[in-house]
């Protein structure tokens, strides 16, 4: 079970690094009429959880590897 959460975390940390507006579309986006856009505050928080999601990601899957 740890593979696969640390693969999953894997996957949303690489998402939040290349696409940051995605999960901002996802949770704010369709509620507003128009054109809208993330702050540039967002889009560099995104990314660094996109990091921390990445080592996250890691640390589970090597652990769950040698259990």
């Amino acid at each position: 079970m740890l593979i696969f959460s640390g693969i999953l975390f894997i996957v949303i940390g690489i998402l939040n690094i290349v696409n940051p507006n995605f999960a901002w579309y996802l949770k704010e986006g369709w509620k507003i009429d128009g054109d809208s856009e993330p702050s540039d505050n967002y889009i560099v928080l995104a990314k660094i959880g996109g990091v921390i999601a990445i080592v996250m990601g890691i640390i589970f899957f090597f652990t769950g590897i040698f259990l």
